[in-house]
């Protein structure tokens, strides 16, 4: 018995000292989570009730619940203590502020271009059933040629001004169309995916060109998919990207291995009339393939083209956000001037 009135004690003696030494919100947090949180030194000491006889309880169970109790009492006038000269602290502040000191302005971060647009074009297609894809920037021929329909011996081979890689069969991918690829392969009709990423041809770089670019992609698989419904598709997408119903699109027809039949689709230029060096002196610029998915890449994928079909679309996402925001020169996309960056905010 006398142990624990010690400990009783011992307990109100360290409390009071540890709650006078207190000065900040943090320090009463300490003294709170050391004295009377659920496993703290009171708790555990009223625990010990239990191993008591009943004259032991008559005469320590007061004493354990006054502990507690004052314990309790005392803390709360400290922290309303604390809460008061926080509030002194922070008024006294005020009444010495000094309106004529100079104060930097907070720097404010802004996102790139690609980012506001993807983020754009991505909510898109989430919103109308699609799945976001991904695939690796370092392809193999049978995805970014084979598997598209386009064999060795292909000319659309040359066109793309591939970076071939001294690994067997490896190349940096040309377009983001493997994509389709693997998620036919990973899985089976019907599905709905796009997908957005850098891709590399070896060419020039000028005002519309540059040898590292983005690209997105598109397709839907499905039973009875027709052109009328990747017109639609196609149609509702610009609309909702360039926040205009009246937009003028053109849609031509246009060969591509890897759909039957395909289309061209072009939006008017938005920095000239006449024509200029970002649309060739045409007005028109060129911002999307599109077409049927060719059975020939059905079947590579195992999927039966007389059970099943579907379209597909890839357009460049950097040309698309070069007519957005009315960038004339993509090489300020990846030229990291910040005055040109902080026009995106």
């Amino acid at each position: 018995m006398e142990d624990l009135k010690k400990k009783i004690s011992k307990i109100r003696e360290n409390f009071s000292n540890d709650l006078d030494k207190v000065s900040s919100e943090q320090e009463l947090e300490n003294v709170r989570i050391k004295y009377l949180a659920r496993n703290a030194e009171i708790s555990n000491l009223m625990h010990e009730i239990k191993n008591l006889s009943k004259e032991e309880k008559v005469i320590f169970g007061p004493l354990l619940n006054e502990l507690k109790t004052n314990s309790e009492k005392l803390f709360e006038l400290k922290r309303n203590q604390i809460v008061e000269l926080k509030l002194k602290s922070a008024q006294e502040k005020k009444q010495n502020f000094d309106v004529t000191a100079y104060k930097f302005s907070a720097l404010k971060p802004s996102l790139h271009p690609y980012t506001h647009v993807i983020e754009q074009i991505e909510n898109i297609f989430i919103s109308m059933g699609y799945k976001i894809a991904d695939g690796p920037e370092l392809e193999d021929d049978f995805y970014n040629f084979e598997a598209l329909n386009i064999p060795k011996d292909h000319p659309a081979r040359d066109i793309q001004d591939t970076f071939w890689l001294k690994l067997p069969h490896k190349l940096m991918r040309t377009h983001t169309s493997p994509v389709q690829i693997h998620s036919m392969k990973k899985q089976k009709p019907p599905l709905a995916i796009f997908a957005t990423g850098r891709c590399y041809r070896n060419e020039a770089t000028d005002a519309s060109h540059d040898f590292v670019f983005m690209q997105a992609e598109g397709m839907l698989i499905g039973k009875n998919i027709s052109m009328s419904n990747l017109f639609a598709t196609i149609k509702v997408v610009l609309q909702m990207i360039f926040e205009r119903e009246n937009l003028d699109i053109a849609m031509r027809p246009s060969y591509y291995p890897f759909v039957e039949p395909g289309v061209d689709v072009a939006m008017r230029c938005p920095f000239c009339t006449s024509g200029c060096s970002v649309c060739k002196k045409s007005t028109w610029i060129e911002i999307m393939g599109a077409g049927l998915v060719h059975p020939n890449v059905l079947k590579h994928c195992d999927i039966d083209p007389e059970e099943y079909s579907g379209f597909a679309f890839g357009f460049g996402l950097t040309r698309l956000v070069m007519l957005k925001y009315g960038i004339n020169d993509i090489r300020l996309l990846n030229s990291g001037k910040i005055e040109f960056l902080e026009q995106f905010k």
